[in-house]
């Protein structure tokens, strides 16, 4: 059984960092796409950053030049570091990834809150 467990959320002031991490764990064959996703109240979830097994990235537009996106295949994480930090940015931040077991499927961590006072 595959879980995706995340870490690294909580409440920072704005123009500060948080550094969001995420390990899977389980009876992983491979591991493709990692992603990050975010989702504030009232509003459908939407992807934050993403990144292949081969280091290839891709940003919202909302959080370029502030969010980078990385990942440790050796240790099946991926990680999410979050400078300049803005009240906007506030919402529950759900790692995703595709991953290869005896077939391939779409997993999802449980959420972590990150709040951001102004």
């Amino acid at each position: 059984q595959v879980q995706l467990v995340e870490s690294g959320g909580g409440l920072v002031q704005a123009g500060g960092s948080l550094r969001l991490s995420c390990a899977a764990s389980g009876s992983i064959f491979s591991i493709g796409v990692m992603g990050w996703y975010r989702q504030a109240p009232g509003k459908q979830r939407e992807l934050v950053a993403s990144v292949t097994n081969g280091g290839n990235t891709n940003y919202a537009d909302s959080i370029k030049g502030r969010f980078t996106i990385s990942r440790d295949n050796a240790k099946n994480t991926v990680y999410l570091q979050m400078n300049s930090l803005k009240p906007d940015d506030t919402a529950v931040y759900f790692c995703n990834a595709v991953i290869t077991t005896w077939s391939v499927r779409n997993y999802w961590g449980q959420g972590t809150q990150v709040t951001v006072s102004s």
